[in-house]
């Protein structure tokens, strides 16, 4: 954790934390109600938090991008802490229920409707035009921050889904990279081929990981069957049989071995196998280029996802938003913040893609996008797909990140050995038809 201007002082780590910085983290004077779109005052002392979730790469990038807002805002000072994706979303779950989250919160698609439908985040749209401007924001992309007419996330950036390689590893194996129009089985084929010829190496080399436990590739996988995953109703479009299919598609690599294990997963966390040069290939959100490229210094490449039945048939998704809790004292201070890290291009510029494209021209276009680097690979490979990104994002339903942390949580299991495919396919639906809420 890290605070700016050592004036803050220092507290200590853990959920406990932002309990704390949100109760006594305030500026004095008179402050604005939530949503009320009152101008952000000059004249106050004023504290705000923020968190996010990501690497230490990350965690660099944000802090220099608050350490430019407080030098544009001498009167505001940014109480900052990350954690990893699982530590994060549990301390977020945590203040929640004491109605006690950051003034502002990097916020997942996955948990925007968890969120905002139950009244923990603000109604951004009071301060839309006044400490907060979002005329650069696709319509599109602005409305899948929004539920029900409130506007509780701006859109940072978008992103799809790819197939990273480590090609200076496949090089020192002598395996090919796969070849575009491959297939799941084609890859599940092509991790065992890796696996085997890595086998000797110091560390020894894995071809990628249990693809078959990531809840949003199996719903890119029903995508691309001609599933869409949740009925209008916000119940779930999919059955048990079709969970057993995705889940036996991983058997064979399970059984063998041929995976990362997942013992070696949980030390390097919030890292992996990819990271570290120990795996050859990751399925992913594209805008993870830059931590790889950081963490691993190797040639990583990037290709579309495998194809199902229809094709590739990929979907854009915001790769993340950017919150304020509704509980904030400093919803002008709040949205402000928001407001110049969605739009200022000495912003854009810091994070460069590793958010993924930015939503906005002016960061776009302030990119230091030089041929061969990490941002244009990400800016070009977004070009390349873009005739097999087809279909719309499903939308989430309420319980949707609690849903996904199952599949998670029991897809780690399956990879112990713990549970059998069957098992895990009966545990997650009845879990999930626990908690999914309808409309």
């Amino acid at each position: 954790m890290r605070i700016t201007r050592k004036a803050a002082g220092a507290v200590a780590a853990s959920a406990t934390i932002v309990l704390a910085l949100t109760a006594c983290g305030q500026g004095g004077g008179t402050t604005a109600e939530p949503g009320s779109g009152e101008e952000l005052s000059t004249d106050e002392d004023i504290t705000i938090s923020l968190a996010w979730w990501g690497e230490p790469d990350r965690a660099s990038m944000y802090e220099e991008a608050v350490d430019l807002f407080e030098s544009e805002h001498p009167n505001i000072t940014v109480q900052t802490q990350f954690q990893d994706w699982d530590a994060y979303w549990t301390a977020r779950a945590t203040e929640a229920a004491g109605g006690s989250l950051p003034d502002v919160i990097q916020m997942d698609l996955s948990y925007l409707r968890q969120y905002g439908a139950t009244g923990q985040l603000l109604d951004l749209e009071g301060q839309v035009g006044v400490n907060l401007d979002v005329e650069g924001v696709d319509d599109a992309l602005l409305e899948s921050g929004a539920i029900d007419g409130a506007q509780y996330g701006v859109p940072t950036s978008t992103n799809t889904l790819a197939t990273f390689y480590n090609a200076d590893l496949l090089t020192k194996v002598g395996v090919e990279p796969l070849a575009e129009g491959y297939t799941w089985e084609d890859y599940g084929a092509w991790i065992q081929e890796v696996s085997k010829a890595g086998a000797d190496m110091d560390p020894q080399l894995y071809g990628g990981a249990d693809f078959t436990g990531t809840f949003w590739f199996f719903l890119e996988w029903l995508i691309q069957q001609g599933v869409e995953p949740f009925a209008e109703d916000g119940t779930l479009n999919f059955d048990e049989a079709q969970l057993t299919e995705w889940l036996s598609m991983g058997q064979e690599l399970r059984d063998s071995g041929a995976i990362y294990p997942i013992k070696q997963t949980k030390q390097l966390d919030p890292l992996g196998g990819f990271h570290v040069n120990e795996s050859a290939s990751e399925v992913t959100w594209d805008n993870f280029l830059a931590g790889y490229v950081a963490e691993s210094g190797e040639d990583i490449q990037m290709l579309p996802i495998p194809s199902g039945e229809n094709g590739p048939q990929q979907f854009w998704k915001p790769s993340m938003l950017l919150s304020a809790s509704a509980s904030t004292s400093q919803p002008a201070a709040s949205a402000a913040l928001i407001d110049f890290l969605i739009n200022e291009p000495e912003v854009g510029k810091i994070f460069g893609t590793s958010k993924g494209v930015p939503a906005v021209q002016a960061q776009r276009d302030a990119m230091d996008v030089e041929p061969g680097s990490v941002d244009e690979q990400v800016v070009q490979y977004e070009e390349d797909v873009a005739d097999v990104v087809t279909e719309a994002a499903p939308v989430p339903v309420e319980g949707f990140g609690e849903i996904e942390a199952e599949f998670k949580r029991l897809g780690e299991e399956l990879q112990y050995g713990n549970v059998t495919v069957e098992e895990m396919a009966s545990q997650w639906f009845t879990f999930a038809n626990d908690t999914v809420v309808t409309e």
